[in-house]
């Protein structure tokens, strides 16, 4: 049984990333649907559907062009949680501003009073209070 399919799957896609993002979120809807609403049913469906044709696919290039679309999208979206965790983390040490020419972020301590804060992006430089 196992040869078999080893066989059947030689040459096609498998599971990455992106299915397993799909499979799950599928089965999310699945069960929202099954308590709630059957477009979301009906969507939870599909996308279980498109899971699996992307799992049996022959066409390799094209699944890896998608999943790496999706961890580029994946990786922005952590990318911003990560930072604001990170601000939020130091929130009691650093203040962030913006410069007003670049829109370079910028971190400076708190506590200072008024000061005079340079840009390290444009050269740029404003007061603000710490």
């Amino acid at each position: 049984m196992k040869g078999w399919f080893q066989r059947f799957m030689s040459g096609r896609y498998g599971f990455d990333r992106f299915g397993g993002f799909l499979s799950i979120t599928s089965l999310v809807l699945v069960l929202l649907g099954a308590l709630f609403s059957s477009v979301l049913y009906w969507l939870g469906l599909v996308m279980l559907g498109y899971c699996y044709f992307r799992i049996l696919s022959r066409n390799l290039n094209k699944r890896y062009q998608e999943n790496m679309k999706y961890l580029a999208l994946q990786s922005k979206v952590t990318g911003w949680f990560g930072v604001q965790r990170t601000r939020f983390a130091q929130r009691k040490q650093y203040r962030y501003f913006r410069c007003p020419q670049c829109h370079q972020q910028l971190r400076v301590p708190r506590g200072r009073g008024r000061i005079s804060i340079s840009c390290p992006k444009c050269g740029n430089q404003f007061i603000k209070k710490s």
